[in-house]
């Protein structure tokens, strides 16, 4: 085709048309795509929330202050019961192990068949010397009559005034041999030497035990005391009325109070103890607690304010505890706290979150950072009064 015959206008013409074709083109091509976007994501199902929540929020309350320590039960005094006559053989033992007794009791009793003689004859030595000490004394007071007359030699009446005084120094000595002879048959009696509960018992019925030779040990009024192991930059924390919560080793809780603090401290081990005043045994306390028994205290020190959370909401993995917060966007965000006191349900937070955060309580087991959640809603607490029943039923008919 020869373009020289072509006019002008007709090429303009032609050009605008291959324009218009090229710009419909394009506008046909980027429309297609944005229409099957919009399509899916009108099409698209929107985000299911991964649980079904509660929530809560830190709550401010005042929580003990407690000082943990272990230590052991003994007990308060141990008295020991031993044998006071030598060379003689027990006949009788009238109490066991765990036997409580009163003070002067009869424990035990030794054979008294040679003691009551050695008594029976100190007492025929005392009557002896009596009788001698008589005729004495009676010589004496001639002689004193009759001293001045010339009757008696001066020595004559020293010699009466002298075996009168020597008589009389013999009752005597006969009197403390009875004595003596008296107290032998007295320990022949073992008898408690305070009221107390039977701990140990190695007098054997026939046994022939010499002096000082143990038989029983007792602890005196049943009393027990826990002696606490304490270091030394606690014992300053410590003072005497302290009330302690101990637990022991057979499960008991007894209540106690600090007795005494120990005025050293073990130069190796920098630990003091810290004796505790227990209850004393009785058949309420049976078992609870005896001595050489590992116990764990918790002394009160007072209270003082904390932020705590529910138990529920926090979470332990891989050895730190967290909490998950609400955010707005109903997801949650894992939070890492550091926890100190326990009372009850309730853990106190040291480090982590704040008083106005929103927690998720129950569920928080089975969530992970920014999952979506809903939270159920709160139930009301049904009413009391009389007339709810009747609006409830008038409210079903509507």
């Amino acid at each position: 085709m020869n373009l020289k015959k072509i006019k002008p206008s007709a090429i303009y013409l032609i050009a605008a048309c291959a324009i218009l074709a090229v710009v419909t083109v394009i506008y046909l091509v980027n429309r297609k795509p944005a229409a099957s976007v919009a399509k899916a994501v009108q099409t698209a199902p929107s985000a299911k929330p991964a649980l079904t929540v509660t929530i809560s929020q830190p709550q401010a309350q005042a929580l003990p202050i407690q000082l943990s320590a272990n230590g052991t039960v003994a007990a308060w005094q141990e008295a020991v019961v031993g044998s006071e006559s030598n060379g003689l053989r027990l006949a009788e033992v009238l109490v066991n192990v765990g036997d409580a007794v009163k003070n002067g009791q009869l424990l035990a009793r030794f054979a008294d068949e040679g003691v009551q003689a050695d008594v029976a004859q100190a007492r025929a030595g005392v009557n002896e010397a009596s009788a001698q000490a008589g005729e004495a004394t009676a010589n004496a007071d001639r002689v004193r009559a009759l001293q001045g007359t010339g009757t008696f030699s001066g020595q004559q009446a020293s010699q009466y005034l002298t075996a009168e005084q020597t008589a009389r120094a013999r009752v005597e000595s006969a009197k403390a041999a009875l004595a003596s002879q008296l107290l032998r048959l007295k320990h022949t009696q073992v008898l408690a030497p305070d009221a107390g509960v039977i701990s140990t018992r190695t007098a054997t019925v026939g046994a022939v035990v010499g002096n000082g030779t143990e038989l029983f040990r007792l602890i005196r009024q049943g009393r027990l005391e826990w002696r606490a192991e304490v270091t030394s930059a606690e014992l300053g924390r410590l003072k005497v009325g302290t009330g302690v919560n101990i637990t022991a080793a057979s499960g008991a809780n007894l209540q106690g109070r600090v007795r005494m603090v120990a005025p050293t401290v073990d130069p190796q081990t920098r630990i003091g103890l810290v004796y505790v005043d227990l209850p004393a045994l009785s058949a309420s306390h049976a078992g609870a607690a005896k001595p050489g028994m590992f116990a764990r205290g918790e002394f009160a020190l007072g209270n003082s304010q904390a932020l705590t959370v529910p138990q529920q909401a926090v979470v332990v993995r891989d050895g730190f505890s967290y909490v998950f917060r609400l955010n707005a966007d109903q997801r949650v965000s894992q939070i890492k706290l550091q926890i100190g006191r326990r009372a009850g349900d309730r853990v106190e937070v040291l480090e982590g979150i704040t008083a106005d955060a929103v927690l998720v309580a129950s569920g928080a087991g089975f969530l992970n950072d920014g999952d979506l959640v809903k939270v159920a809603p709160v139930e009301k607490k049904a009413s009391n009064s009389p007339l709810a029943p009747a609006r409830q039923a008038e409210a079903a008919t509507k």
